[in-house]
């Protein structure tokens, strides 16, 4: 017993070491216990290694069964508080704000570009956010606080504790559980008066277009070219605004994507993804805590001068900023009549 609980810990540290995700350091024990359990089934009673083990199979089966029941039951937990957050019943809406939400909204509402038009605007915009990491983190806390009044979030990962570093909306105690609905219970906590709809699962072909079709803007946040250009895609057959970032290390872009109203699509300005060794994650390559809120702020940012009509946007142009340096630069980019999903229609859209 004492040799398995030495080994045991000695995966776990292992784990820690390698930063390893707690499903992997759970995966290795569960390797461990299985073999422990094949040598009580192989070796003969009385055998060394058997009793250094703690000589009776039986106990190891109970351990493993008890192992199931803990996995089932958080399972079975996780799926009930899903299915509860995607059916909640949506905040009741009446057509004037209350006194609370006045004094909450307040100094939106004595900026000029946004009163209180574009606050009911804000309350009225349905906002999908595609991923709760590093930059969905910032965006969705800051949507939530402006009051926009219905916000998705997709994503099909749980909380680790490596992303407690730069996703601030997670908190520790909420390791292992489902991103979207970790920062679903932030969001609500911070503002009851919004709407939030969790989607806990990876975003593909099978339910973009129909997800995409239920809200008016698009926010992507995600750190994988596959899932950037299936946004896109969706987001240009349906007309629908993109605004997407990405970041690494020290540095990060932003820009709107918005064929519909002159701007190049995504693919316009990036029409072949680089080679995945040449673009590293930020598990590989690093990034610094903050940068992930200072770009996904710009993002929130956007997504409110988008909905309110107020300002410039930053169609036509991709942000990039140097944390390292302290220098942000602007690069007009432009539609180009031989991309493959959008067509030039930014094109046509200026004309």
């Amino acid at each position: 017993m004492i040799m398995v609980g030495v080994m045991a810990a000695t995966l776990w540290g292992i784990g820690i070491a390698m930063k390893a995700p707690y499903h992997a350091r759970w995966t290795m024990l569960a390797i461990l216990l299985v073999g422990v359990m094949m040598l009580h089934v192989v070796l003969p009673a009385g055998h060394p290694l058997r009793e250094a083990t703690g000589g009776d199979a039986r106990l190891w089966a109970l351990f493993i069964a008890f192992g199931f029941i803990v996995w089932g039951y958080r399972r079975f937990l996780g799926g009930l508080r899903a299915r509860i957050a995607e059916k909640e019943t949506p905040v009741a809406r009446s057509g004037t704000f209350s006194d609370t939400e006045l004094e909450r909204y307040a100094r939106h509402i004595i900026l000029r570009e946004v009163g209180g038009p574009g606050q009911k605007a804000l309350r009225d915009a349905k906002v999908l956010v595609v991923g709760a990491g590093g930059l969905g983190a910032p965006v969705l806390e800051y949507l939530a606080a402006a009051g926009v009044g219905t916000i998705g979030v997709i994503d099909d990962d749980v909380v680790e504790n490596a992303n407690l570093q730069r996703q601030v909306i997670h908190l520790d105690r909420n390791i292992g559980m489902p991103k979207v609905h970790s920062a679903a219970e932030a969001m609500r906590a911070q503002n009851p008066f919004v709407t939030v709809r969790p989607y806990q699962r990876r975003l593909d072909e099978d339910i973009a277009a129909d997800l995409f079709a239920d809200y008016d803007l698009i926010l992507d946040g995600t750190d994988n070219f596959d899932t950037r250009y299936l946004v896109n895609r969706t987001a240009v057959a349906l007309g629908k605004p993109l605004i997407a970032a990405a970041l690494t290390q020290w540095e990060g872009q932003i820009s709107l994507y918005d064929p519909a109203h002159g701007t190049p699509c995504y693919e316009c300005v990036f029409p072949t993804a680089p080679d995945a060794a040449l673009v590293p994650n930020c598990a590989e390559a690093g990034v610094i805590g903050p940068l992930p809120g200072v770009i996904g702020a710009m993002m929130a940012v956007e997504a409110l001068k988008v909905i309110t009509g107020a300002g410039d946007g930053l169609g036509g142009r991709l942000l990039i900023y140097d944390a390292l340096y302290a220098q942000t630069r602007t690069i007009a980019v432009k539609p180009r009549a031989d991309c493959a999903v959008c067509g030039g229609r930014g094109l046509q859209a200026k004309g």
